[in-house]
């Protein structure tokens, strides 16, 4: 009888646990780590640069970005597209030129064929030979434009004709992948917390923002709302308990809806209970059995 622990390899099946330790000793399998609170990003850092924002903007889902982290991310698409586009296009081009040329060589074929038919050539047998032995060339009848290149991979004689479909133009939120426009981008007013006997700068403060309305400090543990008509940053619970009791906002006595709240996407404390996603995942080959 084979010994029962855990590392004994005298069996004749192939244990979960000996497959576990197979598979990180030799690179295969998903490596899962538990991200920890120094690796999610602050509740007012832009989501694509990771450091506070300068000049912050969030969108309609509720994610920070820089304005110039997030224009500069719809330039840069914005190119693409067009080179996307010009791609494109020329390609189209190309598939008409040829289309053009085929339809002019197939007429010439015609025309020759009745022009051979009417003369009634005796040595048919030798044109033929001479016919044969000019097709040789790869400058003939257009292959001087299809030429193969063995130093460029898409142009040597194994490649096979990549065709490209049009490009999307609509540009995505590089987070949710929805619909992203520049309308959609609502400027945010963080209120700072004023204490005159902190001289530090703002950057490396543990308690930069307040909520304007509770003076309530504002941090990845506090849920936290953007007023859509002013900007303004407050808290979830002064949301429930002051804004939606009769729907005005006591900063500048205006009416505002439900649809002018936005909740704002917090970075993470490494608590289970206040983000969704903590757990970070590295896939690589799997392990056969």
């Amino acid at each position: 009888m084979t010994r029962h622990a855990r590392n004994c390899t005298a069996g004749a099946v192939y244990t979960y646990h000996e497959k576990k330790k197979d598979a990180s000793a030799s690179g295969y399998g998903t490596n899962s780590h538990r991200i920890g609170k120094d690796s999610v990003k602050g509740f007012d850092c832009c989501c694509l640069t990771l450091q506070p924002c300068r000049n912050p903007v969030v969108t309609r889902d509720g994610y920070l970005f820089d304005k110039e982290a997030i224009l500069e991310y719809i330039l840069t698409k914005k190119k693409e597209y067009a080179r996307k586009m010009k791609e494109y296009e020329a390609q189209k081009r190309k598939e008409q030129e040829e289309s053009q040329e085929r339809t002019a060589n197939e007429e010439l074929q015609k025309l020759e064929n009745f022009l051979k038919s009417e003369k009634n050539i005796l040595s048919s047998s030798k044109d033929t030979k001479d016919t044969s032995v000019a097709s040789v060339s790869n400058m003939t009848n257009g292959r001087d434009k299809s030429l193969p290149s063995f130093w460029i991979p898409s142009k040597t004689p194994e490649a096979k004709p990549v065709t490209l479909s049009k490009p999307d133009k609509n540009i995505y939120c590089p987070i949710s992948g929805k619909v992203l426009k520049m309308k959609h981008l609502i400027p945010v007013k963080f209120t700072e917390v004023k204490d005159p006997d902190d001289k530090r700068s703002l950057i490396v403060k543990d308690a930069r923002y307040m909520c304007p309305i509770t003076h309530d400090t504002l941090g990845n543990n506090v849920p936290c709302a953007v007023i859509k008509t002013t900007g303004d940053v407050v808290t979830m619970e002064c949301v429930e308990k002051i804004l939606k009791k009769d729907w005005i906002n006591p900063l500048d006595g205006t009416k505002i809806a439900e649809s002018d709240i936005i909740p704002l996407q917090r970075g993470g404390t490494g608590y289970a209970a206040v983000n969704d996603n903590l757990e970070g995942k590295h896939e690589r080959p799997v392990l056969q059995a």
